[in-house]
Parts: structure tokens; C-alpha cells; sequence
């Protein structure tokens, strides 16, 4: 799908750069792709201290070896 972005070229040439991407559009996707991964991992983080375990639950007996 062909997309047209107006992004600035000193951001683009700075990411080619940086990244040492051979073309603007491997470094426009890393950059999305590492967007999203942070985005998903934030969704998870937020997800610390809200699970709720019983209290009967052992997981020590689980390792123990038979």
C-alpha cells in the first residue's frame, strides 16, 4: 500500500543515519515497528499489581520434583 508522508527531511536523514538503514522506508518501518512494540509493552506493564491470585495457590508444590 503506497503512503504519502509529509515527514520532515532532517528526521528522516537523521534516522537513516542513526539506524544505518539503506533506504528511508526501512527506517520509517523499524521506527513504526519499535513504536509499537513500546505501545504493547506499556499495555502489559499497566497490567502489574492487577491480577489477583488465590490465596490457597502453592507454586512451590508445582516444582517440587516427583
Amino acid at each position: 500500500m503506497a503512503t504519502n508522508l509529509q515527514i520532515e527531511d532532517k528526521l528522516i536523514d537523521k534516522a537513516v543515519k542513526l539506524g544505518k538503514h539503506k533506504t528511508k522506508k526501512a527506517a520509517v518501518t523499524q521506527a513504526l515497528e519499535d513504536y509499537i512494540r513500546r505501545l504493547e509493552q506499556e499495555k502489559i506493564t499497566a497490567l502489574f499489581g492487577s491480577v489477583v491470585y488465590e490465596p490457597e495457590y502453592d507454586y512451590k508444590k508445582q516444582r517440587a520434583r516427583k
